[in-house]
């Protein structure tokens, strides 16, 4: 019997067709014999054994013998002369898939994405470089999504289901996972992953990919390691905890660091350090740890620095009271658009922790406590700056003063899209510099600018 009469009630798999067109999800048939029969064959495999590759304890060379079988007899079947060569290539890309994340594997493997973005059956999206492509490849499948996203939360104990529709979870290698699925997901189920970098990115990375200079790369380690309290804001993708984990690094040696996150991500590389996670409610509603309450817990664990990973709520009382209570040199990160927003929206976090407390009150806190908001952003072509660096000055009658360090300076784009311009010093010289020169730490003559700095850059 035929192959194709053997799967004729699978709809095989389309092709999509090339992103030129403008229409996502639009197909083409596929003209090559090869491609058909592996996307048939696929689809047949898919059936048979996902059941024993998800919900069992099938070992890796037991599944790829019995996919390799499974696919002999599939060959057996059909016309299509293949060689040894081709027979190996197509086993190895489905005992990939099943034994991988499906379509997605090759995306985690490939240095260059960054992002990758699953909508339902549709093609999928990755990140290169900043910007957003479209794949060839889809799952084929709602069934074969959920599994995979079921797979990825059970590694880390979390659950995904009708009663707990969204998760964050991670891969073995830190990335960060969220999946949402019906009914909140109205078309299907949504997958996004945030890839981190195999090899931890270092200051110098950062100076190489222009997301700042030497001179800020040494005010900031100045400021880690004479420890100031420091936020780093910015918008969804803008690099906060790339900077915060790079920032980290800068943590002598010999201080024991107290991490919390609500899913592990920082990647530390310092010896004396403790990583604490959140833990969501489980089927019955119980067992919720929340960061503020690890927050609450780290302060009894004898830290010389609490990384907080993102502060999203009433935690941020916690945080800021630590920070005025003997823990100097903490540092976190928050969303927000600008220095003065994340300001309000400290403000508004700390308000949320219902305690009756002014709000004159609340700012005076903030005040005290931080020292330096370091902004990113993700600009127009796809790279990640810092395009501010302020400090905290104090109080002008209710209003938190700043004043900025460093500041972005955009001259123009030029014909290939790039930004143009240069992180250049204002020429104010910061008041925590004599805290810093008091604790010995040495900043090197000129590093603030003068009155030339920004013409000389322009």
């Amino acid at each position: 019997m035929k192959l194709s009469d053997r799967l004729q009630a699978i709809e095989p798999d389309q092709t999509p067709s090339s992103p030129g067109n403008g229409q996502v999800g639009e197909t083409i048939p596929s003209s090559d014999p090869l491609a058909e029969f592996k996307g048939m064959a696929k689809q047949a495999l898919y059936g048979k054994l996902e059941s024993q590759a998800f919900g069992s304890a099938l070992g890796e060379g037991e599944l790829k013998a019995t996919v390799i079988k499974e696919l002999e007899r599939l060959i057996a079947d059909t016309d299509i002369p293949l060689s040894a060569a081709e027979r190996e290539r197509i086993a190895e890309e489905i005992s990939e898939d099943i034994l991988g994340y499906g379509p997605i594997q090759r995306f985690l493997d490939d240095r260059e994405v960054t992002e990758i973005m699953v909508n339902s059956t549709n093609p999928i999206f990755v990140e290169r470089a900043g910007k957003i492509s479209r794949t060839t490849s889809r799952f084929s499948s709602e069934e074969h999504l959920r599994q995979v996203i079921e797979r990825i939360v059970a590694s880390v104990g979390r659950r995904v289901d009708e009663a707990s529709p969204m998760v964050d979870a991670r891969l073995p290698d830190g990335s960060r996972v969220n999946a949402i699925i019906p009914p909140l997901a109205v078309d299907g189920p949504a997958l996004t992953i945030r890839k981190f970098a195999a090899d931890p990115y270092g200051v110098d990375d950062l100076i190489h990919f222009k997301t700042m200079t030497r001179p800020m790369a040494t005010l900031l380690a100045a400021c880690v390691e004479g420890k100031l309290n420091i936020l780093i804001s910015g918008g969804t993708g803008s690099g906060k905890t790339t900077l915060l984990n790079v920032m980290s690094s800068f943590v002598p040696a010999n201080e024991r660091i107290v991490t919390i996150e609500d899913s592990v991500e920082l990647q530390l590389l310092q010896e004396h350090v403790v990583r604490l996670e959140s833990r969501p409610a489980n089927i019955e509603g119980k067992g919720l740890v929340t960061i503020r309450d690890l927050v609450r817990n780290s302060l009894r664990m004898r830290p010389d620095r609490i990384v907080v990973g993102e502060v999203r709520g009433a935690e941020a009382l916690d945080m800021l009271q630590a920070m005025n209570t003997g823990h100097e040199g903490s540092m976190s990160t928050l969303h927000a658009n600008s220095p003065r927003d994340a300001l309000s929206r400290l403000e508004t976090m700390v308000l949320m922790a219902g305690l009756d407390i002014p709000v004159s009150a609340v700012r005076e806190y903030i005040s005290s406590a931080l020292s330096v908001i370091i902004q990113l952003s993700r600009m127009s072509d796809g790279t990640r700056r810092i395009t501010q660096v302020s400090e905290i000055v104090g109080m002008e009658g209710e209003v938190i003063t700043m004043q900025d360090v460093f500041r972005f300076h955009q001259t123009g784009v030029d014909d290939e899209g790039k930004v143009i311009g240069g992180i250049i010093p204002t020429g104010i010289r910061p008041q925590f510099a004599e805290q810093l020169s008091r604790a010995g730490l040495k900043l090197p003559a000129g590093l603030f600018g003068g009155p030339t700095a920004k013409e000389k850059a322009a």
